[in-house]
């Protein structure tokens, strides 16, 4: 247990940027610009305009879950849980290996979120988590608007697949405003 212990730390520490005795420096993670894409990202939206957007509009966010993505979310987070970082200690596991950070797998809806049009703000996510999410899976984010709140606000359904497998399903509650001129 302590060695996964001192694994997990040292990737913590690795996805911090901070050397470890015997590490080659890697570059730092790229860094991404608002309104940017990568190109492995794949974003579907059924409306632009935030006053046309009502009950039936979807978007979808999809991106495949990187061994750096879960070393950087576990610096960041300061989940160092050795089920996302240690291969030894996860294989002893019910998982049997390694599993992306439910919360990791959930940004995604966030992501599909973000590409909304307009000003999206959070109000309120509920989750359900329903199967794990290992490293190397596509996942798509796909969030539909369920209901017209008024003042702005919707609520919608938010799900996250891998394939036809549903990992994470929920709802949240948003406000959308108009974008700052």
């Amino acid at each position: 247990m302590f060695n996964s212990v001192v694994a997990a730390n040292r990737a913590a520490f690795a996805a911090f940027g901070v050397p470890q005795e015997g590490d080659d420096v890697a570059p730092p993670a790229e860094r991404i610009e608002a309104d940017e894409d990568l190109p492995e990202w794949h974003v579907s939206i059924s409306e632009d305009h935030a006053e046309q957007l009502g009950v039936g509009d979807k978007v979808e966010f999809s991106k495949t879950i990187s061994d750096d993505d879960v070393r950087q979310f576990a610096a960041a987070s300061g989940d160092t849980n050795p089920l996302h970082l240690d291969d030894e200690f996860a294989a002893e596991t019910r998982f049997r290996g390694r599993i992306a950070h439910g919360t990791l797998v959930s940004g995604l809806i966030s992501a599909a979120l973000a590409r909304l049009p307009g000003l999206t703000i959070y109000l309120s996510q509920d989750l359900e988590f329903h199967n794990p999410v290992r490293i190397g899976d596509r996942l798509t984010a796909e969030c539909e608007i369920v209901e017209d709140l008024g003042d702005s606000q919707y609520r919608l359904t938010t799900r996250v697949r891998d394939r036809e497998d549903v990992v994470i399903d929920g709802e949240a509650v948003v406000l959308i405003d108009d974008l700052p001129n």
